[in-house]
């Protein structure tokens, strides 16, 4: 019987290669892809793709596969990008990361490869995938603090299929001793960051380049002034640096934080100390909803939740659920619940799905009643 025919998106950097080396080590039929998904500035410091090629060419040459470039800039653009700019121009915060996945790393690049007579695809991921009962399920990695399943969420059954996460049971230190006794030069190469595929950049320079500016008032929410900002695009919910009203009479004592956006009026609500009521929700509604295995979760069952990357399980029950939107109650409040961006929803390992964060709000006493957030709502 023939090898299966693994093509694995590879970016230059330290995990999808070794991804490649593993895969190649299994027994599989190995190639690289490396995919191009930016042009606007690509000459400029920010934009490393063609350093990440010269890497990830480098990479296939020392373990002895093949590698092509596909470009995908036009896809990136139009489904994520402009997607993106909408989405900050609503006044909201999106995470490009997450559409990027489904988008581009997990629909572009596998209907590519299958084209290609690929098998399956692989990424560099941190996050594993097992078959129970014909059922695909998507769960976090061994190593909790790389697990990649927050961004990963909008994934299906189809795509789960296709896919191989090979460092789901590595830890990042594993991943680069790896890297280095196979005498690949990326094995000490940094981490990317910043706007997936775009790089790590002044991000308020950058925004300004695709998004007027707009300035206003910042304002406190019993709506006495404190300050100005440059436009409400370039703020988010939590923020606490650039606001620029730490120094004044106003800012004396805990530090300011932003609360809310008020489109209609232009203004920016700020408040002083990070545990202000007003930055602190138990209750949000979320659109766009994807659960992994084409099913909603149950309502009034107790699983877990993030509403940020970095945030750590946070217990909730689905209080409510529907084709377009879902409401979730923590039984903690959680800090600066974000419109925009994707709250992600567990059971122990295994990550069911999501949505997008249209609203949340404070509930104090009456936690029995399910209460419709408002759609186009921006505060919490």
């Amino acid at each position: 019987m023939s090898r299966k025919r693994v093509i694995v998106g590879m970016s230059g950097g330290v995990d999808s290669s070794v991804a490649a080396l593993l895969l190649k080590e299994q027994g599989y039929e190995v190639s690289g892809l490396f995919m191009k998904n930016w042009e606007d500035d690509d000459t400029s410091e920010y934009c490393s793709s063609r350093d990440d090629l010269v890497d990830a060419v480098a990479v296939a040459e020392s373990i002895g596969i093949e590698i092509d470039v596909v470009n995908f800039s036009g896809e990136y653009k139009d489904k994520v990008f402009g997607n993106f700019l909408r989405e900050y121009q609503a006044g909201r915060t999106p995470n490009p990361d997450v559409l990027c996945n489904a988008e581009i790393k997990f629909r572009a690049f596998l209907d590519h490869a299958i084209g290609l007579g690929a098998d399956r695809i692989a990424t560099g991921h941190y996050a594993r995938v097992r078959e129970v009962d014909g059922l695909h399920q998507l769960l976090k990695a061994e190593d909790g603090t790389k697990d990649q399943s927050y961004f990963l969420y909008r994934l299906d059954q189809a795509q789960l299929a296709r896919t191989l996460f090979p460092l789901g049971e590595l830890t990042k230190r594993d991943v680069r001793e790896i890297a280095r006794r196979a005498g690949l030069a990326v094995h000490d190469k940094k981490d990317s960051t910043g706007i997936c595929f775009i790089g790590e950049r002044p991000f308020r320079a950058f925004l300004s380049r695709y998004l007027p500016d707009s300035p206003g008032d910042i304002r406190t929410p019993e709506g006495k002034l404190v300050g100005r900002h440059q436009g409400l695009t370039f703020y988010t919910i939590g923020q606490r640096q650039g606001l620029g009203i730490g120094g004044n009479r106003e800012g004396a004592g805990e530090p300011w934080y932003v609360a809310a956006k008020d489109m209609r009026s232009n203004r920016l609500i700020a408040v002083q100390g990070h545990d202000h009521p007003a930055l602190l929700a138990d209750r949000l509604t979320a659109l766009d909803l994807n659960w992994v295995s084409g099913t909603p979760p149950h309502c009034n069952w107790v699983y877990s939740a993030k509403t940020r990357y970095r945030q750590k399980d946070a217990p909730c029950t689905m209080v409510a659920t529907g084709a377009e939107r879902c409401v979730i109650e923590f039984a903690e409040p959680q800090w600066a619940v974000t419109p925009g961006q994707s709250v992600v929803l567990y059971e122990s390992q295994v990550c069911l799905g999501g949505g997008i964060i249209e609203s949340a709000e404070r509930i104090r006493d009456d936690r029995d009643a399910v209460v419709e957030c408002p759609p186009g709502a921006v505060a919490p």
